[in-house]
């Protein structure tokens, strides 16, 4: 039975490899640690272990889980679909957003923001298999809604989030990671200040830090299955 430390470190390892065949600098790909449906204890055991950026899916069990970890140097990011009605809380407790998909939401959350917390970073949330069931922006309504959330006050519009379609094969997935690549750096050639591809999941990862990812959210192989 290895320990969440053990894993957290064999997926550390992955990293670094994979860095390193796509001739990327070492530690310029950060992991956040994705950690719904997994209780404050098992967070608290990597915290411990050095992972400080965790991401959560479900409002109600991160305020939970920030109330009881309230004492830890923790960086949040919301990373699940975003509810109108949920858009305060998530301004307000929340560093990281990445699944920004809709001007409204995006409104929403800048009025919430308070005025005495740094701005909150933002992630667009990118369909790029364009699959009815997952959330975001379509490829042609990107530039539109990336260029009016950079105006808005209180946030901080940092890049681009997908989800593609599940493949096994890695040539595949970098495909797809590709296109979220070009994405990005198109809105960059028109001025856009953005710095963060949130790509790659546990299975792909290192197609995606091929690809560029500067963030890869990673949960089963630190935490093991959900309940």
């Amino acid at each position: 039975m290895t320990s969440i430390s053990e894993r957290l470190q064999a997926v550390r390892t992955r990293i670094h490899e994979a860095e390193s065949s796509a001739g990327r600098t070492a530690g310029s790909v950060s992991l956040l640690a994705v950690s719904k449906a997994h209780p404050a204890a098992m967070l608290r055991e990597a915290f411990a272990a050095g992972q400080t950026m965790f991401g959560e899916n479900y409002l109600q069990e991160a305020l939970a889980k920030q109330e009881e970890l309230a004492g830890l140097a923790i960086e949040w990011h919301f990373i699940g679909p975003i509810q109108s009605n949920k858009t305060q809380p998530i301004a307000q407790h929340f560093d990281w957003v990445h699944s920004v998909d809709r001007l409204k939401i995006a409104q929403r959350l800048s009025a919430a923001r308070l005025a005495g917390q740094a701005p909150l970073n933002v992630c667009l949330q990118l369909n790029v298999s364009l699959e009815d069931s997952k959330s975001g922006v379509t490829l042609a309504e990107l530039p539109e809604l990336a260029h009016a959330i950079q105006a808005l006050p209180g946030l901080r519009l940092r890049g681009l989030m997908a989800i593609p379609a599940p493949v096994t094969d890695f040539d595949k997935q970098r495909r797809q990671f590709a296109i979220v690549r070009q994405a990005y750096e198109d809105l960059k050639k028109q001025g856009l200040a953005l710095d963060t591809l949130s790509i790659g999941m546990s299975e792909d990862f290192p197609a995606a830090i091929a690809e560029g990812a500067t963030i890869v959210r990673v949960g089963s192989a630190i935490f093991g299955p959900r309940n």
